[in-house]
């Protein structure tokens, strides 16, 4: 089981494209669950890579996190079962401080774009880019697995214009 401690931002403009080391387009689901405190998670990375994870809140911004390899045929049928779903375009990002990545989401979660860094500590110093315009850690509107439930085109414009105008 692997603890997962992260921050997470709303990112505006371009710039962020300078520090780019990989990309990858993520489709997932998020799977119904007895708990609300429990995520569970069905991520197919191209058509050949996937994931069962589960995520229980550990206090504070971190989380723990069991996560498996799976057949991608498998991910593929647990997809066709999942009503919460989202696709998006994953960067790595080489920056300081924690191991970065920033999301580009798609369909009707698009033109949203988020960055979120694991760390390795909560209280853990770490600077910010000026890209990342306001932290959304522990907004639950702003986890996937709400975007998936509630995606950014379904907002309406009073959920909406407190984030445009920071962004």
């Amino acid at each position: 089981m692997a603890l997962e401690i992260e921050r997470r931002f709303l990112v505006s403009g371009q710039q962020w494209r300078s520090v780019v080391s990989w990309q990858r387009d993520f489709a997932q689901g998020y799977l119904p669950n007895s708990s609300q405190a429990m995520t569970s998670r069905v991520r197919l990375a191209g058509a050949d890579e996937a994931w069962l994870t589960l995520k229980f809140p550990a206090g504070g911004i971190a989380r723990q996190e069991f996560e498996y390899a799976i057949p991608a045929a498998d991910a593929s049928a647990l997809l066709e079962r999942c009503e919460a779903q989202l696709i998006k375009r994953r960067f790595g990002l080489d920056l300081p401080g924690g191991d970065w990545v920033l999301d580009v989401f798609a369909g009707e979660n698009a033109p949203l774009v988020l960055a979120e860094v694991e760390l390795e500590r909560a209280d853990q110093a770490v600077e910010i880019p000026d890209w990342c315009v306001r932290e959304i850690t522990g907004l639950g509107q702003f986890s996937n697995a709400a975007l998936a439930s509630h995606p950014w085109a379904r907002w309406s414009e009073a959920e909406r214009t407190p984030w445009l105008e920071h962004s």
